[in-house]
């Protein structure tokens, strides 16, 4: 088991029980996935950029990426229905709470000028997001071998049904939230 989910299991469950006063031990919020998602705009031009930045995210989650297409045309981008655009990773499960666990101790406090992360990247539904300006801030990324620095979205959903339980929940794992 990971450090991250025993401390969720010993120690933020029990927490967030008392404050909020479920009733039942399924309505304590709890995560259910992480999506890392690089969206690269110039791949239209150039193929093999989206190969270096599905490459890329491969390395920094562990897990094979999904090649995401262009779902409609859009002329003025040069963009046709059906091109490849993205790449995104779905994590689940151990993977989960160990890229999560490195993500806000080693991976956050690498960005330049880091004074948390915002609170106010909640979506109404008890999920969050986090975006990257640089694919550099992971260690399994080679600073060489990097052509085009590549910024990428971390969702982070939970079962929570509202903001403020998602934010107590991830501030009780550890999430560097500003002020």
């Amino acid at each position: 088991m990971t450090r991250l989910k025993e401390k969720y299991l010993s120690e933020v469950r029990p927490a967030l029980e008392a404050k909020f006063g479920y009733q039942n031990t399924m309505q304590i919020p709890r995560l259910e996935k992480i999506v890392l998602n690089m969206g690269v705009g110039k791949a239209v031009g150039n193929s093999k950029i989206l190969d270096a930045a599905a490459k890329d995210l491969g390395s920094i989650a562990g897990q094979k990426p999904i090649i995401t297409r262009a779902k409609q045309s859009v002329s003025n981008f040069k963009l046709r229905e059906g091109m490849a655009i993205g790449a995104k990773v779905t994590l689940r499960g151990e993977r989960m709470y160990q890229f999560l666990d490195k993500f806000m101790n080693i991976n956050l406090p690498r960005v330049r000028d880091f004074r948390g992360v915002s609170p106010k990247s909640f979506d109404g539904r008890g999920n969050y997001t986090v975006g990257v300006k640089e694919q550099l801030i992971f260690p399994e990324i080679d600073y060489d071998k990097v052509d085009h620095v590549q910024g990428m979205d971390v969702t982070i959903v939970t079962s929570a049904k509202t903001d403020e339980e998602a934010k107590e929940l991830l501030a009780q794992l550890g999430m560097p939230f500003s002020a």
